[in-house]
């Protein structure tokens, strides 16, 4: 069992969108849509133990990439969460109460430590422990979890609370946060003390 300290510690919940989540999504990915019960439930205990809650939402203006040198999502994946699209919402289950303990990032790369204000929000909190929960394993959650590592944050990913396209890409970034940057657990192991 892994212990946390609600007062020093955020679930993550990584890019639980329409667009990834839901089968009318432009990347849908079965596991995704399955990955939402779990997540769902980890967000619910962290909130009754009173422990901060920030989901992050991969949002790309139409024209992000037009002018990029090399980094084009659109040219890698094919247009998906666009700006103002219901692709972008997070998936009905999820989302932020009327809460201060809760917080929306809106990130328009991999890593939700880009360019956003987590660091800001979580530093200013006193959080050092982040559970991280979402998907892609391999893709978004992969690159916020070692951007949070590298921050000093203490990045465990729940592994049996994301998704993925294939089983292997799940079971790559676990193993590669783990033996890296952070530390992995699954849902039975985490406890809010």
């Amino acid at each position: 069992m892994l212990a946390f300290d609600p007062d020093r510690t955020a679930v993550v919940v990584v890019d639980m969108q329409n667009g990834f989540c839901h089968p009318d999504g432009s990347l849908h990915a079965p596991p995704s849509e399955a990955a939402v019960e779990p997540v769902t439930t980890l967000v619910d205990r962290a909130q009754s133990a009173g422990a901060r809650v920030v989901y992050t939402r991969d949002v790309h203006p139409p024209e992000q990439f037009d002018d990029t040198h090399y980094y084009d999502e659109f040219g890698r994946w094919g247009e998906h969460v666009v700006e103002g699209s219901w692709e972008t919402e997070l998936v009905d289950a999820l989302g932020p109460a009327d809460d201060s303990r809760e917080h929306v990032v809106e990130k328009h790369t991999y890593d939700a430590f880009h360019e956003t204000e987590l660091d800001g929000w979580l530093s200013a909190r006193g959080v050092d422990d982040l559970l991280v929960c979402g998907t892609l394993a391999n893709v978004c959650v992969l690159h916020t979890a070692a951007s949070a590592g590298l921050r000093d944050y203490r990045p465990v990913v729940v592994e049996d609370a994301l998704g993925f396209v294939q089983p292997a890409d799940r079971e790559y970034a676990v193993d590669h946060a783990d033996w890296l940057f952070g530390e992995r657990t699954t849902l039975d192991e985490v406890a809010f003390e």
